[in-house]
């Protein structure tokens, strides 16, 4: 068992960089792979990428690949997200989530998830 929250959303213009913070409580989040999921108007839950236990392995989506960048920072039970390049199609609410095994695109496989912070990109 472990709490997420998510921080750091906001409204910004195309261009701009901006990065999202999950801090756990609860649990130990060394103890889990994290992922960052986004949902936007119209749109299903996407996979944006996710992070192993100790940060070796990253696996971003095509679409933020060379943009995004996930990092985790276990002592302080944080991981973050680091977008750069934003456009409008990034707008979303961002979402983290815990999972025990290993790093999976589906959001089946995370038993913890994060209430959201909203990434609104205005042209």
């Amino acid at each position: 068992q472990v709490n997420l929250a998510e921080s750091g959303g906001g409204l910004l213009q195309a261009g701009d960089s901006l990065t999202l913070s999950c801090a756990a409580s609860g649990g130990t989040i060394s103890h889990y792979t994290v992922g960052w999921f986004r949902r936007g108007p119209g749109k299903e839950r996407e996979f944006v990428g996710s992070i192993s236990f100790r940060g070796s392995s990253t696996w971003l989506s095509d679409s933020v690949k060379g943009r995004f960048t996930i990092t985790r920072d276990n002592a302080k039970n944080m991981v973050y997200l680091q977008m750069n390049s934003l456009n409008a199609e990034d707008s979303a609410k961002y979402f983290c989530a815990a999972s025990d095994g290993i790093i999976s695109d589906r959001p089946t496989d995370y038993n913890f998830w994060g209430p959201g912070t909203q990434v609104t990109v205005s042209s």
